[in-house]
């Protein structure tokens, strides 16, 4: 579609293991290419960049129109009276026809207004482009905040019900006199908690489900998830300067303001070619009718062809100061393209360092679930035999949870850091987001610990 250059495509897919790519299938859950091919029907913002294009693109026979030949045809009749002298008159019709053909030979102005044209029409392009490649990353965060919305409240539902369980055991700890009365109101207070929590994550992901069915149009089914297995890598080549060179040529907002700046260019020249002569073929044929005409009347039938050479003397000035005007929008769209290579620059760096960043996170994290469950493990051994008290229990079972939320969260970051990398770039397209899509399988619930055992009985103090 577009006819602007593009450099060689890096690739900045987030990759899983080949064992793996095979094994994951989204059965019936409602896909991320799901949501997108929804969306492509259902986006307003699409929908307008696409009839943008389509007014757009007849500029160029509006403006090809000034260059090509011209026909017009003229008709008259009337009706005259004629009165000799006082006391006589007479009345007749005259009728004159003609047809006049007109060809541009020499006209500079228009041959750089057909040259403009085609510019604006490849910057509408862009622009298209850059469109769907927003709403690329418009379903893709939507999607991915409903699946971080749905872990959050299913693992605040789980962190409820485990804190549920060791307040049931602080309870009966403290009736048969193997606990104090502070690991009872301890738990109840992390529970007051979570029942809060657990309403806030559910209105959370209603707002999300909504955000989501305002992109597609359509209501939010069970979603695909990613895997935990899934293993997350890095971008290709994993070089910042790489991405913030193509960045800074091919971004599409770069590529506007590039179109922009040649199309000021040409208007510079085309407020000059104003003060030149311009040179046209003309012909026409014509009749004419007038029975009465003194009396005698005739019955005429014309034809003629030449050159018609038109030459601007003194124009007011209008010539210069459009000049002028021009050579100023230039330097304005000029400096307006530096900042737009310089934004896009800094978008691929944030991109990619988000990226790198979001992976060491991620592992940093996957790290930090298995201590936290081994931790937990040791603090409700120790609540059983004795050597951990309550708050120690809840802390660990705090931690774990939170950790968990935070893992979620950060894998689905770097998801969306890969597409934003590639946009910023102009190298996403449906393709990655099927890509990305192929990594998604149906969810898995969030699973609560194993209930804690109620401490041994022992014989209160006197």
């Amino acid at each position: 579609m577009s006819t602007f250059p593009q450099m060689a495509r890096l690739s900045g897919r987030i990759l899983i293991g080949s064992a793996l790519a095979g094994l994951l299938s989204q059965a019936s859950a409602y896909s991320l290419i799901d949501a997108y091919q929804d969306a492509l029907g259902n986006d307003a913002e699409l929908a307008s960049a696409r009839a943008s294009l389509e007014a757009d693109r007849q500029l160029i026979p509006l403006a090809r129109s000034r260059t090509l030949p011209s026909a017009g045809a003229s008709a008259e009749i009337a009706r005259e009276f004629y009165s000799p002298d006082p006391g006589s008159s007479s009345n007749f019709t005259s009728q004159t026809y003609g047809v006049s053909l007109s060809y541009p030979i020499y006209s500079p102005v228009d041959r750089v207004a057909v040259d403009q044209s085609q510019l604006q029409v490849q910057a509408s392009e862009a622009r298209l482009l850059s469109a769907q490649q927003d709403l690329v990353l418009r379903v893709a965060e939507a999607y991915f905040n409903v699946l971080a919305a749905e872990n959050n409240y299913e693992t605040t539902q789980a962190e409820k019900t485990a804190i549920a369980e060791q307040l049931a055991a602080a309870k009966r700890n403290f009736e048969v006199g193997t606990a104090t009365i502070t690991d009872q109101q301890e738990a109840q207070a992390r529970f007051d908690l979570a029942v809060a929590q657990e309403v806030a994550a559910q209105n959370q992901l209603e707002v999300q489900r909504a955000a989501l069915q305002l992109l597609t149009g359509q209501p939010v089914p069970e979603l695909a998830d990613l895997s935990t297995n899934v293993e997350l890598k890095g971008p290709q080549p994993a070089v910042e300067s790489a991405w913030t060179q193509q960045a800074r040529q091919d971004n599409l907002t770069v590529q506007q303001a590039a179109l922009g700046a040649e199309v000021a260019r040409r208007e510079i020249d085309r407020q000059r070619y104003a003060g030149r002569p311009t040179l046209s073929a003309v012909g026409s044929v014509g009749h004419a009718r007038n029975p009465s005409s003194s009396l005698s009347g005739y019955n005429i039938n014309s034809a003629s062809v030449g050159l018609q050479l038109a030459v601007p003397l003194y124009t007011g000035g209008a010539i210069q100061a459009g000049i002028r005007q021009a050579a100023a929008s230039l330097d304005q769209i000029q400096a307006d393209l530096e900042v737009a290579r310089r934004q896009a620059e800094q978008a691929a760096r944030t991109s990619y360092l988000g990226l790198i960043s979001g992976l060491g996170q991620v592992r940093a994290l996957e790290a930090a679930e298995k201590s936290s469950k081994l931790a937990l493990d040791s603090n409700r051994l120790g609540y059983r035999v004795g050597v951990r008290i309550n708050i120690d229990v809840l802390n660990a079972q705090q931690q774990l949870f939170s950790t968990q939320r935070d893992l979620a969260r950060a894998r689905y970051d770097v998801l969306v850091n890969g597409l934003r990398l590639q946009a910023t770039a102009a190298t996403l397209d449906e393709e990655d987001l099927r890509e990305l899509s192929a990594l998604l399988a149906p969810r898995t619930k969030v699973t609560k610990p194993d209930a804690p055992e109620p401490k041994p009985l022992s014989k209160k103090k006197k």
